[in-house]
Formats: C-alpha cells, structure tokens, sequence
C-alpha cells in the first residue's frame, strides 16, 4: 500500500542520522514534504504537552531525497503502540492538531 499524505510516519535520515516522527505532506522525486518533530525529543516533547508546560512546536520539514533512508509508515503492533497512538493515549490529542 502506498503512503498517502496526511498519515503518520517516522522518517529515517541520514548524513547526519536523525529520526523525525509526523504527519506527511508530499512526496516528489526532489524529496519529502511532513510536519514533524525529531523521535529523540518525542517522550519530553508528550510530557510537556501532558502536563500544560511550554515545549516546542512541530516543525515543517522539507529533505531532499538524498538524505532520505527510510519511510515507514507509524504503524504500532500487538505488543507496542504506534507512535501516534502512544501521543493520543498520553496527551487526549491527535497528533493531526499539532
């Protein structure tokens, strides 16, 4: 199944290697469109948002192609939740509003 805009995915990077979880916008050959906010900050990033303290904004990312290692849709399994699930069970948002 092709990933369509508007669904959840991590993005994998590299040079340097950087992990961005959010919301697809586009996908050309030039490179990939989301809003999203780096994996490494995510668990603060719910906290935050849990408990009405300040926290930084998801950000509008382009990435050329070239650095693009991987795209996965944000999919959970029976054992661990997707990433989305696991920000709307912590938090009572969608990860859409942000």
């Amino acid at each position: 199944m092709k990933i369509e805009p508007g669904e959840s995915v991590i993005l994998i990077l590299q040079n340097p290697r950087e992990k961005i979880v959010g919301v697809l916008h586009e996908i050309s050959a030039a490179g990939i469109s989301l809003r999203g906010i780096d994996l490494e900050y995510f668990d603060d990033w719910i906290s935050a948002i849990k408990n009405d303290e300040p926290y930084l904004p998801m950000q509008d990312y382009f990435v050329p192609m070239w650095r693009v290692e991987r795209l996965t849709r944000d999919e959970g399994s029976f054992e661990m939740p997707s990433m989305t699930e696991q920000f709307n069970q912590k938090t009572g948002f969608d990860l859409s509003q942000f």
